[in-house]
C-alpha cells in the first residue's frame, strides 16, 4: 500500500484479482482499478516524477502508474520475479528486487530504463527492502537462506550479512532510533541496530505470532505496527503494536 499526499489518495496492491486500487481518501472510497500482470506486492512512489513503481511479484514485472492520471503509462518485464521497489530520494531512482536472478536492479524514473543490475552476493531469494539513504545502505531480506544483507548503494556491492529468523519478508528502518526490522513467517521480529554505515548488530528475534509478515514504523513515535492474520494458531485480523525500548521492540500495552 501506498499513501501519495498531495493527492490524498492510496494504492493498493491486490493480488487477489491482479490489480491496482485507486482509493480517494477525501471521498474514502475505490475510485479505479488497475489491471496489473499476476501478484501485485510491493509499491514505491517517486513523488519528483508522480510515478508509482509495482511489483507484480509472479508476472515478472513492474507496473508504473502515473498518479495524475490513475493510469499504467508502462509495464516493464524482466527474467525474474520481482521483489520490494523502494525510492532513493537522493539518487533519484528506484531500485527493485530480482529475487529470482539474486539482482539489485536500479530504475532511472526519468526513462523507466533500467540502468543497473548488481550481484548481491550470498544473499539467495532477495525480496524485502528498506533503504537508508542517508547513510547510502540498502537492506534486504534473503528470503531463501534467512539473511539480511546490507547493501552499500555508491559502491554497488553488499558490505554485511546478519541471520534472520525464518521466513522473512517485509524490512523497515527508523531513521531516528536507526534500528532495522524484518518481519519473519516463523513468528519473530528480527531487530538489528545500525551503529555507524558499516557496523550493523543484530539485538533479538523478539517473538511475535506467526505469520506476521508486514511491518510499518512510525519515525515519530518509534512505534512498530505488525498486522497479525493468527493468534495462536486461529485466524485473526488484528493490529499489533510496539514500543521501540533501547532500539528494541517491546510489547506496547
Amino acid at each position: 500500500m501506498e499513501f501519495v499526499p498531495e493527492l490524498k489518495k492510496v494504492y493498493t496492491s491486490n493480488a487477489g484479482d491482479n490489480t491496482i486500487g485507486v482509493i480517494d481518501l477525501k471521498q474514502m472510497k475505490v475510485i479505479k482499478k488497475l489491471p496489473t500482470e499476476a501478484k501485485p506486492d510491493g509499491s514505491a512512489y517517486a513523488a519528483p516524477f508522480h510515478k508509482l513503481y509495482v511489483s507484480d511479484e509472479r508476472g515478472k514485472a513492474e507496473a508504473i502508474v502515473d498518479v495524475q492520471q490513475d493510469k499504467i503509462i508502462k509495464t516493464l518485464h524482466f527474467e525474474s520475479e520481482t521483489g520490494m521497489p523502494q525510492y532513493d530520494p537522493v539518487a533519484r531512482k528506484i531500485y527493485v528486487n530480482f529475487q529470482d536472478q539474486n539482482i539489485f536492479a536500479v530504475i532511472d524514473p526519468a526513462t523507466d530504463a533500467v540502468v543497473g543490475r548488481y550481484p548481491v552476493g550470498k544473499c539467495e531469494g532477495n525480496h524485502g527492502m528498506a533503504l537508508d539513504p542517508e547513510h547510502r545502505r540498502a537492506f534486504l531480506s534473503c528470503e531463501e537462506n534467512e539473511l539480511l544483507t546490507v547493501f552499500d548503494l555508491e559502491k554497488h556491492q553488499p558490505v554485511s550479512f546478519l541471520p534472520l529468523a525464518k521466513g522473512p519478508d517485509v524490512v523497515k528502518f527508523n531513521s531516528g532510533l536507526k534500528p532495522i526490522y524484518v518481519a519473519c513467517y516463523s513468528g519473530a521480529i528480527s531487530v538489528f541496530e545500525e551503529d555507524d554505515p558499516d557496523r550493523f548488530r543484530k539485538l533479538e528475534d523478539f517473538p511475535v505470532q506467526k505469520k506476521v509478515h508486514s511491518l510499518a514504523v512510525d519515525k515519530d513515535t518509534h512505534r512498530v505496527y505488525a498486522p497479525e492474520q493468527e493468534v495462536d494458531g486461529h485466524p485473526a485480523a488484528r493490529m499489533t503494536v510496539y514500543e521501540a525500548v533501547s532500539g528494541q521492540a517491546a510489547t506496547l500495552h
